[in-house]
Protein backbone atom coordinates (compact mmCIF):
# COMPACT_ATOMS: atom_id res chain seq x y z
CA UNK A 1 0.00 0.00 0.00
CA UNK A 2 1.43 3.51 -0.83
CA UNK A 3 1.48 6.06 1.34
CA UNK A 4 1.65 9.93 1.56
CA UNK A 5 4.87 11.17 1.35
CA UNK A 6 4.29 15.62 1.33
CA UNK A 7 1.55 17.65 2.33
CA UNK A 8 0.95 20.70 0.70
CA UNK A 9 -1.03 23.50 1.69
CA UNK A 10 -2.15 25.03 -1.59
CA UNK A 11 -2.82 28.83 -1.24
CA UNK A 12 -4.26 30.94 -3.70
CA UNK A 13 -3.38 34.77 -2.69
CA UNK A 14 -4.78 37.87 -4.66
CA UNK A 15 -1.50 39.80 -3.39
CA UNK A 16 1.20 37.03 -4.56
CA UNK A 17 4.32 39.26 -3.97
CA UNK A 18 3.22 40.20 -0.42
CA UNK A 19 2.12 36.80 0.39
CA UNK A 20 5.61 35.75 -0.37
CA UNK A 21 7.47 38.61 1.59
CA UNK A 22 5.32 37.65 4.96
CA UNK A 23 5.43 33.69 4.63
CA UNK A 24 9.14 33.54 3.19
CA UNK A 25 10.97 36.94 4.47
CA UNK A 26 9.22 37.70 7.83
CA UNK A 27 8.33 34.32 8.58
CA UNK A 28 11.40 32.41 7.44
CA UNK A 29 9.92 29.44 5.16
CA UNK A 30 12.64 28.73 2.82
CA UNK A 31 11.83 28.98 -0.89
CA UNK A 32 12.01 25.27 -2.09
CA UNK A 33 11.08 26.27 -6.17
CA UNK A 34 9.07 28.99 -8.00
CA UNK A 35 7.88 27.85 -11.12
CA UNK A 36 6.55 30.91 -14.27
CA UNK A 37 4.03 30.15 -16.25
CA UNK A 38 4.56 29.88 -20.19
CA UNK A 39 3.96 33.59 -20.68
CA UNK A 40 5.48 34.55 -17.98
CA UNK A 41 2.97 36.25 -16.24
CA UNK A 42 2.43 34.29 -13.09
CA UNK A 43 4.12 32.47 -10.54
CA UNK A 44 4.05 29.86 -7.98
CA UNK A 45 6.51 29.12 -5.21
CA UNK A 46 7.12 26.35 -2.66
CA UNK A 47 8.15 27.37 0.91
CA UNK A 48 9.15 24.64 3.36
CA UNK A 49 7.38 25.26 6.34
CA UNK A 50 9.25 21.49 8.10
CA UNK A 51 7.29 18.91 8.73
CA UNK A 52 3.50 18.69 7.81
CA UNK A 53 0.62 17.47 10.04
CA UNK A 54 -3.14 17.14 9.46
CA UNK A 55 -5.21 18.27 12.63
CA UNK A 56 -8.68 17.56 12.43
CA UNK A 57 -11.00 18.71 15.10
CA UNK A 58 -14.77 18.37 15.72
CA UNK A 59 -16.70 21.81 15.63
CA UNK A 60 -17.04 22.16 18.87
CA UNK A 61 -13.04 21.51 19.71
CA UNK A 62 -12.26 24.07 16.76
CA UNK A 63 -14.62 26.25 19.48
CA UNK A 64 -12.99 24.95 22.09
CA UNK A 65 -9.00 26.31 20.88
CA UNK A 66 -10.12 29.68 19.68
CA UNK A 67 -11.99 30.51 23.22
CA UNK A 68 -8.37 29.33 24.89
CA UNK A 69 -6.51 31.38 22.42
CA UNK A 70 -8.80 33.99 21.47
CA UNK A 71 -11.40 34.27 24.34
CA UNK A 72 -14.32 34.05 21.14
CA UNK A 73 -14.80 31.62 17.95
CA UNK A 74 -12.85 32.76 15.20
CA UNK A 75 -11.70 30.75 12.93
CA UNK A 76 -12.87 29.68 10.25
CA UNK A 77 -12.59 25.68 9.11
CA UNK A 78 -9.58 26.32 8.16
CA UNK A 79 -6.45 27.73 10.30
CA UNK A 80 -2.07 27.15 9.95
CA UNK A 81 -0.24 26.51 13.00
CA UNK A 82 3.11 26.83 13.01
CA UNK A 83 5.48 25.54 15.81
CA UNK A 84 8.05 28.69 16.71
CA UNK A 85 11.11 28.58 19.45
CA UNK A 86 9.59 32.51 20.68
CA UNK A 87 5.81 32.77 19.79
CA UNK A 88 6.32 36.61 21.44
CA UNK A 89 9.34 37.65 19.11
CA UNK A 90 7.74 35.79 16.16
CA UNK A 91 4.21 37.03 16.80
CA UNK A 92 5.72 40.91 16.65
CA UNK A 93 7.90 40.57 14.05
CA UNK A 94 4.70 39.67 11.99
CA UNK A 95 2.87 42.15 12.98
CA UNK A 96 5.52 44.21 11.81
CA UNK A 97 5.32 43.00 8.92
CA UNK A 98 1.84 43.37 7.87
CA UNK A 99 -0.27 40.50 10.33
CA UNK A 100 -3.24 41.82 12.49
CA UNK A 101 -2.52 40.46 15.82
CA UNK A 102 -5.95 38.72 17.00
CA UNK A 103 -4.57 37.48 20.22
CA UNK A 104 -1.73 37.91 22.07
CA UNK A 105 0.28 35.08 23.47
CA UNK A 106 -1.28 32.81 25.91
CA UNK A 107 -0.47 29.70 28.04
CA UNK A 108 -3.21 26.60 26.73
CA UNK A 109 -3.87 24.01 29.14
CA UNK A 110 -2.00 21.55 26.82
CA UNK A 111 1.32 22.86 27.64
CA UNK A 112 2.00 25.29 24.83
CA UNK A 113 2.40 28.80 24.36
CA UNK A 114 0.16 30.48 21.41
CA UNK A 115 -0.55 33.46 19.68
CA UNK A 116 -2.95 34.29 16.94
CA UNK A 117 -2.48 36.36 13.76
CA UNK A 118 -4.36 36.95 10.85
CA UNK A 119 -1.72 36.92 7.97
CA UNK A 120 -1.81 37.54 3.59
CA UNK A 121 -4.09 35.37 1.77
CA UNK A 122 -6.58 35.67 4.15
CA UNK A 123 -5.22 32.68 6.53
CA UNK A 124 -5.69 32.64 10.50
CA UNK A 125 -2.31 31.68 11.89
CA UNK A 126 -1.80 30.10 15.23
CA UNK A 127 2.16 30.07 16.23
CA UNK A 128 2.70 27.91 18.89
CA UNK A 129 5.58 27.37 21.24
CA UNK A 130 5.83 24.01 23.29
CA UNK A 131 6.33 24.55 26.84
CA UNK A 132 7.36 20.79 28.10
CA UNK A 133 6.14 19.07 31.35
CA UNK A 134 4.22 21.28 33.74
Amino acid sequence: MGGVREMRLAVTAEDYRDALRFYRDALGLREIATWVSPDGASRVTLLDAGRATLELSEPAYAAYIDEVEVGRRVAGHVRVAFDVDDVAAVATRLAAAGASVIAAPVETPWRSLNARLEGPAGLQLTLFQELGPA
